[in-house]
């Protein structure tokens, strides 16, 4: 799937792609709106319909990526309720053996999440997945998530690297879209970001099932 002699670079999305998105979709979908439902006295279905609109207008924004943000729009401290269920937090199958495989093959290797920088702590405490990587980048410190396209310039500036050389594995399509704009030749989706969920159609991009698919020989 990949020709790995062509490849000396290699960034890696966080959520949905080396972690399973069940923490964030269970998160954002069914814990914040019980806790804003609890605190106003209200139903679980009507603190939907409160929130839900609000995620739909900050989508592809810093704002959906900003625990402070979400602090303060929801009255709920976002980090505590994250806390309350980080045992949902899990790395998929073969992530290690992979990161492993690409260091052993004298790749250079970054993350680069969109999360916010509280979040992705708590995540690299909770998986141990921070010490695989040359550097770690948060959108957040650029201002830009990934999903515009300015965001790779300060990126390229940041962690130099030849578009023509690295590969990108990321779940989000908007975000893959963004890369392939600015010109990054190795695009990669995921199948399957939640494991509770179904697995996706892509037709737009080539895609993983698992890292297991990816491990250079």
């Amino acid at each position: 799937m990949v020709n790995w002699y062509a490849i000396d670079t290699v960034l890696l999305d966080m959520d949905g792609t080396l972690l399973d998105l069940n923490f964030d979709n269970h998160f954002w979908q069914q814990h914040v709106p019980l806790r804003y439902a609890q605190k106003h006295g209200i139903s679980l279905d009507a603190a939907r319909e409160d929130i839900f609109p609000r995620y739909r207008q900050a989508e592809g924004t810093m704002n959906w990526y900003c625990l402070d943000y979400w602090t303060g729009e929801l009255g709920l401290d976002i980090m505590q309720l994250k806390q309350e269920l980080e045992h949902l937090i899990a790395v998929h199958p073969h992530v290690f053996a992979f990161l492993d495989a690409v260091r052993a093959a004298g790749k250079r290797l970054a993350l680069v999440t969109n999360a916010h920088s509280k979040s992705l702590e708590l995540k690299m405490n909770k998986t141990d997945l921070g010490k695989h990587f040359d550097r770690i980048i948060c959108a957040h410190d650029y201002g830009l998530p990934k999903e515009d396209l300015r965001f790779w310039d300060h990126l390229v500036k940041d962690f130099p690297f030849d578009k023509q050389h690295t590969l990108l594995v990321d779940d989000s399509l908007s975000v893959l879209r963004s890369a392939r704009n600015y010109g990054l030749a190795y695009l990669l989706a995921v199948y399957q970001p939640d494991t509770r969920q179904p697995v996706r159609v892509i037709e737009e991009f080539d895609a993983i099932h698992s890292f297991d698919e990816l491990i250079p020989a």
